[in-house]
This record gives C-alpha cells, structure tokens and sequence, in this order.
C-alpha cells in the first residue's frame, strides 16, 4: 500500500493508505482524542462487505493494544453501496438518510412530470417514489387513513374532490365507504398506469376504469379544474389535497412550492361547502418551523377555518408524520392534536 501522512501541530492527524486495485483507507485522528477510519473498495457487494468487517475487526484489536483498552467508546457504521443497479439511501424530509431494504426495481419511467419509480421492499412491499421523493408505500395504510380522517368521518352519500391521490389508495378506501361521488383529478396518467399495475395492494382495482358506479378519475391539472367548479358553483362535503407535503423552505418568498399550496388552499376553500371539511398531509414532526409556516397560511384564508393537526407513524416513511383539517364551520381557529404509536 501507499502511505501518505499528515501532521499537523494542532489539527491532529492524518494518514492514507491506497492499494494498487484502488481501494483505500483514511486514518484521522483529532487532538480531543477522536479517532475515524474510512475504507472504500469496489467489490462484489457481500464479499466487500465481508472483508470490510474482518479488517475492521483488525484495527479495533490493534487500537485497544496500543490504548491498552483506554477507550471509551467504538462505533461502527454499516458501508454504504454506491453506484449499485439498486439506490437504496433515500433521505427523509428532515435531512436524515435512510437505507432501504430494497431488492427489486419494479418501475422506473420519466413522465412529462417527473420520474416516476417503483421499488420493492422487503419490509414494506412496492414503494412509490415521485422524482427522488417517497410518496407511498404498500404498508402505508395509516397514511391513507390519517388524511381520511382516521375513521371519525361519515362518506357516505357525500361529494369527495380528490386533488392528486395517483396512487389510488385515497380513492379505494374512500368508495368502500359508499359516498355519492368522488371526483380524483391526478395530473400524471403514468404514475395511475404504473400503481394500477404495481400498487395493487393499495389501490385494488379502483384504477382499472376512470369511471365507477360513484367515482369518477379526471386526468388533468387540478388548478384549472378547481376554477371551473369554483365558477360553476360546483361544491363538495370534503376536499382532500394529496398533491404535495408543506415544503420544507420557510422562505414563501422565495419557494415556489409555498405560493402553489396557498393556491390550492384558495380555491379549495370556494369549492367547499359551508360545514365541509378540508384534509392534506403535513409533513415530518421534527419541521417545526416549517409546519408552523403551514398554520399561518391557514389563517390567513379568505374564509375563517378551525384546523385541526393529527401525527401518525407511516411505517417506510421512518418517521412521525402530520396531517392537517379545516373545517370551514367554525369561525374561531384552534389547533389540536392527536397522535398514534
């Protein structure tokens, strides 16, 4: 191997060792007495990782001689694949990254929209994933119900817009309930084609025809849509926005995602009746300020809403999620939360 060291009087230590195949290793050692080892090597996946273990089992031997066992801690972190057929490191909305148990790519096509991806878990069945964003998964049942309403709302003989919900599972759920009709406006015919054929366990059959014995699939931007009826006088018992989470940014000034949502909110509001009730998703818990952002936007609306905030655990999200109601009923606004393990 080929050393190359680094000393520096009061920035501590570094060595790096290269091997004639390319594969190498960093020794950094700071002067408060934290010490990193990183290896990288291109190798067939469970021999690579095999080797890595045995050698760093080596070192950690080797350091707790030469400390003669002073050492407070060891922490070993699994190797992360790179450049495989299968992405597996997806982030969550708060900046965190996760690997998947990911073994299959079921579905991989670009929409005029966006990409549009389709992989298998392990733990979670097929996984829905919206230009590098994990939308749903099979497993995701809590999501569905969270934006529903968790079960404390009546469908039936109601008028339900669907804004998005292309996955179908919204929809399936919604129709066992016997509403007297559901409209779904989804922009992307890809992404129906791709979860009526992979996500079968989310949407059943709902997404077999555009047009059911009480719903019906309109496959079209819902901003000119939520005019057409606003204009038309065209109003619903519920409203549920499944297009796109709070954005992360709390700058509204300078993110565009932010002047969309408080459009969509807008015109929700004049399609809704007067005692109807508006559902969307939040977004993770730990995006305080961003999720407070969200509660302004909702007083601010033209008509005076109560809000309600719901938290659930949606399992391949690996995080604790919100979902938002505004019931236009209630002139006096208040927030209230519930939580579900």
């Amino acid at each position: 191997m080929t050393e190359t060291v680094h000393n520096w009087e009061d920035h501590g230590y570094l060595a790096t060792y290269i091997q004639k195949n390319g594969s190498f290793a960093n020794l950094r050692i700071y002067p408060h007495g934290l010490v990193l080892v990183d290896l990288q090597s291109y190798n067939d996946q469970t021999k690579g990782r095999e080797e890595t273990d045995r050698l760093l089992d080596k070192v950690e031997e080797r350091m707790k001689e030469l400390f003669h066992g002073n050492i407070k801690r060891v922490k070993r972190l699994p190797a992360i694949l790179r450049g495989g057929a299968i992405d597996r490191y997806w982030p969550t909305a708060d900046g965190r990254l996760v690997e998947y148990d990911i073994d299959e790519v079921v579905y991989d096509e670009d929409s005029p929209f966006q990409n549009i991806k389709i992989l298998h878990s392990k733990q979670f069945g097929n996984i829905l994933i919206l230009s590098g964003d994990v939308n749903l998964a099979e497993s995701d049942l809590a999501y569905t119900q969270a934006i529903m309403g968790s079960g404390k709302e009546n469908y039936a003989g109601k008028e339900v817009l669907i804004l998005g919900g292309g996955d179908g599972g919204i929809l399936y759920e919604i129709v066992k309930l016997k509403p007297k009709m559901v409209t779904m406006v989804e922009i992307d015919q890809m992404v129906i084609d791709g979860c009526k054929k992979y996500m079968r366990k989310t949407c059943g059959d709902v997404l077999d025809n555009l047009k059911g014995e009480c719903y019906q699939v309109l496959i079209e931007d819902c901003i000119p849509v939520l005019k057409r009826y606003a204009k038309e006088g065209r109003m619903f018992d519920y409203v549920i926005n499944d297009l796109t989470a709070v954005p992360i940014s709390t700058s509204p000034e300078e993110d565009s995602t932010w002047e969309f949502l408080r459009l969509i909110l807008d015109l929700s509001m004049k399609v809704l009746k007067q005692d109807g009730k508006y559902f969307t998703q939040g977004n993770c818990i730990n995006l305080t300020d961003a999720l407070t952002l969200y509660e302004e936007q909702l007083s601010r609306l033209y008509c005076p809403v109560e809000f309600s905030k719901e938290i659930v655990c949606v399992p391949s999200y690996m995080e604790l999620n919100s979902s938002f109601c505004a019931d236009r009923q209630v002139i006096q606004g208040a927030g209230s939360y519930g939580f579900k393990p």
